[in-house]
């Protein structure tokens, strides 16, 4: 096929709808026209209203709550355009469910993120673009490409426009340091790591804070907020430390409950999310704020519809 004949082709499940309106808006296109819906018994039914044969179609979904069903959507919005002979299909996944388990903490356990890439792949997906993956070597478990973006630069610009003085990144536990060493850097503040425990799952103790925070405006980094219990905790440990503020920031704001009551009771001046999840817009008050990561993903699709490098999204200098 010539290359002026392709074209592209930006469809959304039923997730992050308005993420998807935004994507499309910022790449000049329209939404594709896709239906979707549920048979009695629960089963999920799609059908592409438009013919996708010999094109470049992009999948926007989410995977959140409810989590199951999302991804199953996507399996089978998959699977329909490869049976209707699209050219190459790129799931774009702003938030990947199952990545918190992608590796055996215990015996007997499986390693459901390997699994939903499994799944991706026999589905039919020729590549994906990820959002800030729970863990970056989650990557190998696909065979196919994968993009990997993070919102790291859009974070950090944030935090930028607010002049904050002495600041310290601080890395909720030992895992996540690396990442936050990149924001430290972005924003030309010092890094702090806090060591925490886990006795069940959603349930997390702080036990050590390793770095200096006294007199600090703290910046709490993580991937995710689930329940807010880790994030919050660390806040009023950062506080009991002697730190100026504390802010909370996060690439996904999952949001279950009790999260918008621990956070509006929290010390922390500010919690901070993009919309690679859908956050309520009545939750979009108060303490939360969310910022968009869609021309980031916009970018990339163009970029990887134009056999073009990805790479100059990782640049901290880089401006979309």
């Amino acid at each position: 096929m010539g290359e002026s004949t392709r074209r592209m082709m930006v469809f959304s499940g039923t997730s992050n709808t308005e993420l998807a309106e935004d994507v499309s808006q910022a790449l000049g296109i329209e939404l594709g026209n896709v239906k979707i819906s549920k048979f009695a018994n629960g089963e999920i039914y799609v059908r592409f209203l438009e013919s996708v044969r010999g094109a470049d179609v992009f999948l926007i979904q989410s995977m959140c709550t409810p989590v199951n069903d999302m991804l199953m959507e996507l399996l089978i919005m998959v699977d329909a355009a490869k049976r209707a002979s699209a050219r190459t299909i790129t799931a774009v996944v702003s938030h990947y469910g199952y990545a918190r388990q992608d590796k055996k903490s215990a015996a007997r356990e499986p390693i459901t993120a390997k699994l939903v890439a499994d799944l991706m792949t026999t589905s039919g997906v020729d590549r994906v673009i990820a959002m800030d993956l729970h863990q970056g070597q989650i990557q190998g478990f696909f065979n196919q490409p994968v993009n990997h973006l993070t919102a790291l630069p859009i974070l950090a610009d944030y935090f930028e426009s607010l002049n904050l003085e002495n600041m310290c990144v601080v890395s909720p536990d030992v895992g996540r340091a690396k990442a936050c060493k990149k924001l430290a850097d972005m924003l030309g503040a010092s890094l702090a790591i806090m060591h925490k425990g886990r006795p069940e799952h959603n349930v997390a103790e702080i036990t050590h804070v390793i770095g200096d925070v006294e007199g600090k405006n703290c910046i709490v980094a993580d991937d995710m907020i689930d329940t807010a219990g880790s994030v919050t905790e660390g806040a009023q440990a950062l506080m009991k430390k002697g730190a100026s503020t504390v802010y909370i920031c996060a690439t996904h704001g999952i949001f279950s409950p009790p999260a918008y009551e621990r956070i509006e009771s929290s010390p922390a001046v500010e919690v901070i999310v993009t919309n690679s999840l859908p956050v309520p817009e009545e939750r979009r008050h108060g303490k939360i704020r969310v910022l968009s990561v869609a021309p980031l993903i916009a970018h990339a699709i163009q970029n990887v519809y134009n056999n073009e490098s990805v790479s100059e999204l990782f640049d901290p200098d880089f401006q979309l």
